[in-house]
């Protein structure tokens, strides 16, 4: 029987508003609690010795990875691992420390600088509040964040790629941009794991969550994360599953 009227057209559903979380607190608890019981005292993969050197060991971590920072800075912290001692090492040598980091030249200026600063205007001492510490030449939001959770003991949630792909997959924050995601995942995540949340969300991405594929069939978090098509698992004799096209925004 046909209809006296037109039939509503196919409703879209609108995309989650920037930082909201689709989750309740119990999945959200949840997700963490195994995130810890997998590490529970995780740190950061950039090896330090002070909070300058981890200053200056995020900084050049700057589109790099971990590893190939740990390498140059062995040698370099090593030679230089105060504001004073990197100023008399001088910038051309600095140079040939970092100099297999990508985008070496112009992270060198900036650690000349923030040493220079550092000395100048705070006796030599890496600053402990946010503001301060992004006053130095080259330190984002992102840095002072890692800084002042892993230097200082402060519960700031830092949000590197890793996290921002992995709070969207997980439906625990959205975003266009990374203050979005960090303002969402501090509203959600509870006290009791924020100090930790960006490094468990960060490991989790780097090593299970991965962008291309993610290897969700060794996930523990498989039957709480929302994220399609999951990863199905590797069948001898049957072909490795090619690369996910992501949905949009995740």
């Amino acid at each position: 029987m046909p209809h006296d009227t037109p039939l509503p057209a196919k409703i879209k559903k609108k995309p989650p508003a920037p930082g909201s979380p689709l989750l309740g607190p119990d999945a959200v608890a949840e997700i963490f609690r195994r995130l810890r019981d997998r590490t529970p005292h995780p740190r950061t993969e950039l090896n330090y010795t002070n909070p300058f050197t981890l200053v200056v060991a995020v900084a050049l971590s700057a589109q790099a990875t971990d590893i190939s920072v740990n390498k140059a800075t062995e040698a370099l912290f090593a030679a230089a691992d105060t504001p004073q001692k990197l100023l008399e090492l001088g910038e051309e040598k600095l140079r040939d420390y970092i100099k297999t980091i990508g985008l070496y030249n112009a992270k060198a200026r900036n650690v000349m600088a923030l040493s220079k600063m550092l000395l100048e205007q705070f006796g030599g001492v890496v600053p402990q509040t946010r503001e301060e510490l992004m006053r130095l030449p080259g330190v984002g939001r992102k840095t002072a964040n890692v800084v002042l959770n892993e230097a200082f003991g402060q519960p700031t949630i830092a949000v590197d790629t890793h996290i921002f792909r992995v709070s969207q997959r997980l439906d625990l924050a959205h975003g266009k941009t990374p203050d979005e995601i960090e303002g969402g995942l501090n509203r959600i995540v509870p006290e009791e794991f924020k100090q930790h949340a960006h490094h468990w969300l960060l490991l989790h991405g780097r090593y299970i969550c991965k962008a291309r594929v993610p290897d969700c069939p060794n996930c523990r978090l498989v039957d709480l994360c929302p994220y399609q098509p999951k990863t199905p698992p590797v069948v001898p004799g049957v072909a490795t599953p090619k690369p996910l096209k992501s949905r949009a925004g995740r």
